[in-house]
């Protein structure tokens, strides 16, 4: 497996483009992803029980087992909670898209992230198509062009692309992602887009994409909210001309399977590294369990505690807290069996040793939380099974931009992300998905 450099354009027989329509003030707000030939498509949608517009339009569009031509996507508004009306404004994104694509609207899927409850100025949206489209390549800076038009409070474009082979065969797979807060295990606050010329079937397909979101987009964590417009898709158009992965017991499967691996946990990690305000990248990993699903259920809870997020913003060792938070999810195990390292570039110290405190230097142990990416390293002694979990720390700045992320109801202020608002806003009433 080889990193390359782009992002979803790499893959043979993919387009994408990205431009500002004014749906933002100024930074690009529409994308479209486009195959030139009819692709294969695997999906997993937020947990959310509130779901946008598009999560339920798009559901059916997969759940139809029909090939997919493109993918529509807009920034800066998350058409949700937008009653009857998001329903019809994301058909008319799904008809827009397939008229200057020649395609039938049931072949394109639809995305949004921005601000909750506010209707889409869809007319915007409209009379952007045909200028994305006009932009359409395979290039790299297309690509790029793509991932930058789907961020909203993100601070850099999050892309990725790989060649493998199958076989005999060179095989690409490139991705983008969106999300920097209300992430949370269980699949939120993210979009994360997925192209591949490899050749496989639907079935394997979903196999492969399930079981790798299980250990990737759900092991991370910024503030433990949960949106509603979340989705990770996988388009595979076969034009590598591998021979075709028709089930999971196909000897290709297993390779193709850790690529797309390799790919979503990239994607993954960026988005956790991104958290907003973060000023650390933290990673939990959970070793000596008596079951993956144990393992995963206390990394999650360690990256998820705010206590914890906070501790290590202040570079205070609690050990405490993570303690406190392993115990939180009902997961049994026992606690003076337990070891708790801390590690980064600046060392590795031991906090617990089998269940006992250490004594700790503190001055070593502000040379290693000092760094911007720190380890927490949990072994349980009690089996076999380990899990990692990835998220950050909470900082002042996450309170400052969530607490203006729309307009000031007190002063009449704009937001940080002033290009979101539409003439259609309900400033009382807009709340976000990102």
């Amino acid at each position: 497996m080889l990193k390359v450099a782009g992002g979803v354009t790499v893959p043979k027989g993919f387009k994408a483009a990205g431009a500002h329509v004014g749906l933002k003030r100024k930074r690009k707000d529409l994308a479209i992803l486009i195959s030139d030939v009819p692709a294969t498509v695997a999906a997993v949608f937020t947990t959310n029980v509130v779901k946008g517009a598009p999560v339920t339009w798009s559901q059916q569009v997969v759940a139809s087992g029909d090939p997919i031509k493109a993918i529509i996507v807009n920034s800066g508004h998350a058409n949700s909670c937008t009653g009857p009306e998001g329903d019809v404004h994301c058909r008319q994104m799904a008809e827009s898209a397939a008229h200057h694509l020649q395609c039938q609207p049931e072949h394109v899927i639809v995305a949004s992230t921005g601000y909750i409850g506010v209707p889409l100025p869809i007319e915007k949206v409209v009379a952007g198509v045909p200028v994305v489209t006009e932009l359409l390549a395979a290039d790299r800076s297309a690509g790029t062009a793509a991932a930058e038009a789907i961020k909203t409070t993100d601070s850099f474009t999050k892309e990725i692309a790989i060649a493998f082979k199958l076989g005999d065969t060179i095989v690409h797979m490139g991705g983008m992602a969106k999300g920097s807060g209300m992430v949370h295990p269980n699949m939120a606050t993210m979009l994360a887009f997925i192209t591949t010329d490899a050749s496989i079937t639907q079935e394997a397909l979903t196999a492969a994409m399930k079981e790798s979101v299980g250990t990737t987009y759900n092991m991370i964590s910024v503030d433990g909210d949960t949106s509603t417009n979340d989705m990770a898709i996988v388009l595979a158009n076969g034009l590598a001309g591998n021979e075709t992965i028709t089930s999971v017991d196909d000897p290709n499967f297993a390779v193709f399977k850790r690529a797309l691996h390799f790919v979503n946990e990239s994607l993954a990690k960026s988005i956790a590294k991104d958290g907003e305000g973060a000023t650390k990248f933290l990673e939990v990993a959970v070793s000596g369990s008596g079951s993956q699903e144990d393992a995963q259920k206390l990394a999650k809870a360690v990256v998820s505690s705010s206590l914890v997020k906070t501790a290590l913003f202040g570079q205070d060792a609690n050990w405490g807290r993570i303690m406190a938070a392993l115990g939180s999810c009902q997961v049994p195990f026992d606690p003076s069996k337990v070891s708790i390292q801390f590690q980064s570039s600046g060392g590795t110290i031991d906090l617990m040793n089998e269940g006992k405190p250490t004594v700790l230097d503190k001055e070593f142990v502000g040379r290693i939380l000092c760094e911007k990416e720190i380890c927490v390293s949990i072994d349980l002694m009690s089996g076999n099974s380990s899990a990692r979990a990835w998220g950050c720390d909470l900082s002042f700045d996450y309170i400052r931009i969530n607490g203006a992320y729309q307009y000031s109801l007190a002063n009449g202020t704009k937001s940080i992300d002033q290009a979101s608002a539409s003439s259609h806003a309900s400033p009382a009433l807009a709340v976000r998905s990102r």
